[in-house]
């Protein structure tokens, strides 16, 4: 049973990863493989149901490779590891477990710095992520990143997991989601096992946690969540979480928790602009190429994908996607044409619905002063250079023609040719413009 065993933990350090293994595969030894059944000794039921969930079917299928007649495969508590109690309340099935839902955790091997493309709206979090994974004894701790969904949060923090991994593969790294957390913590609560919930989440080198907005409420667990957090920090652990808003914002989360999270550094990832969803489908792209060198973009296709998709990047990636299994199917180059077809639904969303009034009125607030003035008669400085930013949005957001803009602004169309290529200069060397223009933008497409 020992040569067996081992030969099967030998592939499986190599399947799942030796940090893996070391965490949870090597508390376990295989005691009985009987009437089709394989059964694990472990310390407790919850490391027990833990490996059946995460890493049962791994196990089963290198057991498989050298047992055929194995088709399930159990667990048993400590030392009671007669194979007739099979049906006691300390077995537990692969079946059972995955009833339960028990949720594993794992990084996405993808999700790395080198495949995370680096803008200015994520420049400041990518930063702060790398200097985390590089300084065990970076000044700031926790790292809270924060932002809307499919901005690279969790990409970060896989990065940081990977980083860290590589740079010390005895780290003890733990990433999971915030429902994740709250689950194991209550399943602990019922299996008895609380001691050594505490035991694994206390003796990490790293914690990373996942949309933690969603303890706030919870008061146990956020209980336990706060000790945790303390026991680690103590320790000066690196600790990385991420939200969808800042700690501030996060309705129903402890005053002592929220000041936590506050004491480290919290760094926003903003909606990416043009120039970081145009690097991000190049990227996708370089990388598909590479396992199909027959893939064929027409020129112009990427850039008119950056401008039209701007709700995130997930939806980005799946549209291309979308386009490159299309294009598998019947062998063609991805033309505008292709794109428009296939992306059709897609874009029918996407379409702008933005009015010029809201514009102007956003425009008008920005630079603090009044509507009427934006669309009036006076021409000092104050006003022209935010009338002319205006009207170059209007002609970028919006479907209308420049007549039509012109009205809005109780301009002629020349007028308006003459603030569109006056902005389209400044947006080549004047920095401050182009920062103006991308935060009206981001709030007009909310």
């Amino acid at each position: 049973m020992d040569e067996l065993w081992g030969t099967v933990c030998k592939e499986l350090a190599q399947c799942i990863g030796v940090d893996d293994f070391r965490n949870w595969i090597k508390r376990a030894s295989l005691v009985s493989v009987d009437g089709g059944v394989a059964v694990l000794e472990v310390p407790s039921r919850f490391t027990g149901e833990w490996i059946l969930q995460t890493y049962g079917d791994e196990i089963l299928r290198v057991i498989r490779q050298l047992q055929r007649d194995v088709v399930r495969l159990n667990y048993v508590v400590g030392s009671d590891s007669r194979p007739e109690q099979a049906n006691s309340e300390k077995i537990v099935t692969a079946e059972s477990a995955e009833s339960v839902g028990l949720p594993g955790i794992k990084l996405t091997p993808r999700l790395t710095f080198d495949q995370f493309v680096v803008g200015k709206p994520n420049m400041v979090a990518h930063a702060a992520a790398i200097r985390v994974a590089e300084d065990a004894n970076a000044n700031f701790s926790p790292l809270f990143l924060h932002g809307g969904v499919g901005l690279g949060k969790t990409h970060l923090m896989n990065a940081v997991g990977w980083a860290i991994i590589k740079s010390n593969p005895q780290a003890k790294v733990t990433y999971l989601s915030a429902e994740q957390f709250m689950y194991l913590f209550v399943r602990a609560l019922r299996t008895k096992s609380i001691i050594e919930f505490k035991e694994i989440f206390r003796s990490v080198d790293v914690l990373m946690v996942d949309d933690i907005q969603f303890i706030a409420g919870k008061e146990s667990t956020q209980e336990e969540f706060f000790h945790t957090f303390n026991a680690l920090a103590e320790q000066s652990k690196r600790i990385i979480l991420s939200a969808d808003r800042t700690p501030g914002r996060i309705e129903g989360l402890e005053a002592r928790i929220r000041s936590r999270l506050q004491s480290g550094l919290a760094v926003e990832l903003h909606p990416a602009d043009y120039e970081l969803r145009l690097g991000i489908l190049q990227q996708k792209v370089a990388c598909l190429t590479m396992n199909n060198p027959g893939l064929k973009f027409a020129d112009g296709v990427l850039e008119f994908m950056a401008h039209r998709i701007s709700s995130n990047a997930r939806i980005l990636e799946g549209s291309l996607n979308r386009l490159v299994a299309a294009q598998s199917f019947i062998q063609t180059e991805i033309t505008m044409e292709f794109t428009l077809d296939i992306l059709a639904d897609l874009l029918r969303e996407t379409d702008r619905k933005i009015r010029v009034s809201e514009i102007i009125k956003t425009v008008a607030s920005h630079y603090n002063i009044k509507v009427p003035d934006l669309v009036g008669a006076r021409r000092t400085q104050d006003i022209v250079r935010p009338r002319q930013v205006a009207i170059y949005l209007s002609k970028t957001l919006t479907t209308k023609s420049l007549p039509e803009i012109g009205r809005e602004f109780n301009r002629d169309h020349t007028t308006v040719i003459h603030s569109l290529r006056r902005v389209e200069k400044l947006l080549a060397h004047d920095t401050h413009v182009l920062d103006d223009i991308e935060l009206l933008r981001r709030k007009l497409e909310v």
